[in-house]
């Protein structure tokens, strides 16, 4: 049983430690970017918003339709998501579009679709 123990712990060190986690403990700026990023996705609505929003520019309806929620909820979120620089609106005549900001994001979206979709 011990010797199961220690290849699980050796596994599980070597997938843990990548070799470039010294250069970002290094960069406090980057530290504080990526955890303000994974708390703004921390919710499932917003998750949800940001893979709609990683196929293009859509409307709040066109979001609302989309997830099931109200228009005034997903309101709240793309401030949310827009407060964290994570977004970005434009008006077009009486509509506004909203459309991710950083390409980073659309990493971490393709990550996490990878990850746990299977996609």
């Amino acid at each position: 049983m011990a010797s199961k123990t220690k290849s699980a712990e050796k596994v599980l060190s070597v997938e843990v430690m990548p070799m470039d986690i010294f250069a970002l403990i290094g960069k406090a700026e980057n530290i504080e970017q990526a955890a303000v990023a994974m708390q703004a996705m921390s919710h499932p609505l917003r998750i949800k918003i940001l893979c709609l929003l990683s196929s293009g520019e859509m409307m709040v309806q066109e979001i609302t339709d989309a997830v099931g929620s109200t228009q005034s909820n997903i309101s709240q979120h793309l401030a949310i998501l827009r407060a964290c620089g994570m977004i970005q609106s434009r008006k077009d005549a009486t509509k506004v579009l909203y459309r991710i900001k950083d390409d980073r994001i659309l990493k971490m979206i393709g990550l996490t679709r990878e990850i746990f979709c299977g996609a």
